[in-house]
């Protein structure tokens, strides 16, 4: 796993993947979440944030697949309820059946070098 020592909330945010949940800060000033993690909240800049659990759903805001590789993948920036976008990548699926605005839910890949990390797949409903 590589070292991530000296950024603290990246470290806290793949700990918590790790263990099969996806955490987000949310700023107890203004009450928004923020991707990706920091200590200072960039809406209104409070330094008072905490982790909190997301619901694991969302949708996908863009999406490429890439077929350069043995192993065609798809990387995605998904638009979670909670109202933040990440990038990420869409599991699970045929690529050429997405479309955007599909629903996703969330999943959990092991990465080499970073050990699990989020990921989703497109949801049944």
């Amino acid at each position: 796993m590589s070292d991530f020592s000296s950024f603290p909330e990246v470290a806290d945010y793949l700990t918590y993947a790790g263990q099969g949940q996806l955490m987000l800060k949310k700023c107890l000033g203004c009450g928004d979440f923020h991707f990706y993690p920091r200590p200072v909240c960039p809406h209104c800049l409070s330094g008072n944030t905490q982790w909190s659990r997301t619901s694991g759903e969302g949708v996908i805001y863009s999406f490429s697949v890439m077929r350069r590789s043995a192993v065609p993948y798809v990387i995605a920036y998904v638009q979670l309820a909670e109202g933040v976008s990440m990038m990420t990548n869409v599991v699970d699926c045929d690529p050429d059946a997405l479309r955007i605005g599909q629903k996703v839910r969330l999943t959990f890949r092991n990465s080499e070098g970073h050990g699990t990390i989020p990921v989703f797949a497109p949801s049944a409903d």
